[in-house]
């Protein structure tokens, strides 16, 4: 009965079987801090691993197939992986394939399998110093440059170039202005067209729509008061008038030197000039109040057109006291909104008043309107201008009746009340300290001035005309 007992005999090892070796299994459990892994264990993991690979090297020889090819490449490898549903392996190109070689055979184990390995390129050093070296492009950044800073396209490589304008605009430039020289009436229309043909380059339709009709509207032959009040209630409270309002601001400009330049004093050309001239000063005086506007970046073209109406010598009659008070009035209007940002704007005003005030040869009307626009700067320019450096005595030596004279007169007036301290009830005796005072105000603001304080018996006054402290008793 032994003999007829049959023995289960042990079944060969799989491991020894598969392409995939156990060895390897075991070698890659070691790197991963395996140190004991069974056969069985390793033979099951080999058998998956080449399980695993002929499913994804089935998949890849697809692609190859349906791409037409007869070499299998890394591309396809990548796509049966995204097919399986697993990772991809980065770092290798299908552009840039690997070549393989095959090695001899080892002497003394001529039964090993065959061996390829990847061909190292050979670097020829004289070559590679020879050829022409390539930089390294720059990398991606950021940088911030201006679109348009107001309205205009700041000239910068990153913006697009500007279209030149032709010659032909250039020479009907320079007869715009020929013509201004000659006949006055003639040269605004020449620059307004040429203004309004640069305005259409990038302006939108709507704004250069808006801006012809506005300068239609406000100045003469248009005497329509309820528009023109309604265009400069536009201009004081619209907040869509940014891009225009350097246009605004030249078209204002050259419409000052035009009427300026007429020189007509009296008759119906002067009538027409002082009403442009008013128009004028009420726009910039509107342009000034809009608070939606940034006017800073245009203060130092706001400045002339306002001192060229103060000080101008040859304003029409009629229309001088009051273009003259607007424009000291837009002044002031100006260095209260902007003096502080700016510190330098008033002392530079102030010296500009004080040029025309105290300089020989000047005419009674700029005098005058250096004055008024002293009144504006501050009770500290008026003491600098008429009392320090002498311009009410000046005005009064210089006198001679005519309206030009008075006027300036009046102003001088009006600019002494201006350092008239608040009335104080006070144990000076008024009538004997104005006495006292009579002569050091003759030397300072003159004769006329100086009978004008004396009449009105304000010895506090006076004191403070002379800056002689609280009185003249102190002494």
């Amino acid at each position: 009965m032994a003999s007829g007992v049959k023995h289960k005999t042990k079944p060969a090892q799989a491991h020894n079987t598969g392409v995939f070796k156990t060895d390897s299994i075991k070698d890659v459990a070691e790197s991963l801090g395996i140190a004991v892994l069974s056969d069985t264990v390793a033979s099951s993991l080999a058998s998956d691993v080449e399980y695993r690979l002929h499913q994804i090297i089935e998949e890849a020889s697809r692609f190859m197939r349906h791409g037409r090819r007869t070499t299998l490449t890394t591309s396809d490898i990548d796509q049966a992986l995204r097919v399986l549903n697993i990772e991809p392996l980065y770092g290798h190109s299908p552009f840039n394939p690997p070549t393989f070689r095959r090695a001899v055979p080892y002497p003394n184990a001529p039964a090993a399998g065959a061996v390829y390995y990847v061909e190292d390129e050979e670097i020829d050093f004289d070559h590679v110093l020879r050829e022409e070296k390539i930089a390294l492009p720059k990398g991606v950044s950021w940088t911030a440059h201006w679109l348009a800073v107001e309205g205009v396209q700041p000239a910068v490589p990153e913006n697009p170039p500007v279209i030149p304008r032709d010659q032909g605009d250039q020479t009907d430039t320079k007869a715009g202005v020929t013509k201004t020289n000659g006949v006055g009436s003639a040269g605004p229309s020449k620059l307004q067209q040429q203004q309004q043909q640069l305005v259409k380059q990038v302006l939108s339709r709507e704004l250069q729509l808006y801006y012809t009709r506005l300068t239609t509207t406000l100045l003469p032959p248009s005497n329509d008061i309820p528009k023109r009040a309604a265009a400069l209630a536009s201009l004081r409270q619209d907040a869509g008038l940014q891009a225009l309002l350097p246009y605004l601001i030249r078209w204002v400009s050259e419409g000052v030197v035009s009427a300026l330049r007429s020189g007509a004093r009296e008759g119906p050309q002067a009538e027409n000039d002082g009403r442009i001239l008013e128009v004028l000063v009420e726009v910039l005086s509107a342009l000034l109040d809009n608070n939606t506007l940034f006017v800073e970046p245009y203060l130092h073209q706001v400045l002339p057109p306002i001192l060229s109406t103060l000080l101008h010598s040859s304003l029409p009659r009629s229309h001088s006291t009051l273009v003259r008070t607007s424009s000291a009035q837009t002044l002031s209007r100006m260095l209260r909104q902007h003096s502080t940002t700016y510190p330098s704007l008033a002392p530079r005003i102030m010296k500009t008043l004080l040029l025309a005030l105290i300089s020989p040869g000047k005419s009674h009307a700029t005098r005058d309107g250096a004055v008024r626009g002293l009144i504006c700067v501050g009770k500290e320019a008026v003491r600098k201008g008429l009392i320090e450096s002498g311009g009410a005595r000046i005005i009064s030596s210089e006198a001679d009746g005519s309206p030009e004279s008075n006027s300036a007169m009046s102003a001088v007036s009006d600019a002494l009340l201006v350092l008239k301290p608040p009335s104080l009830t006070d144990d000076i005796n008024m009538d004997t300290d104005i006495d006292v005072l009579a002569t050091q105000l003759e030397t300072t603001l003159g004769s006329t001035f100086a009978a004008q304080v004396v009449s009105s018996r304000d010895a506090l006054w006076a004191t403070a005309i002379l800056g002689t402290g609280s009185g003249p008793n102190e002494s």
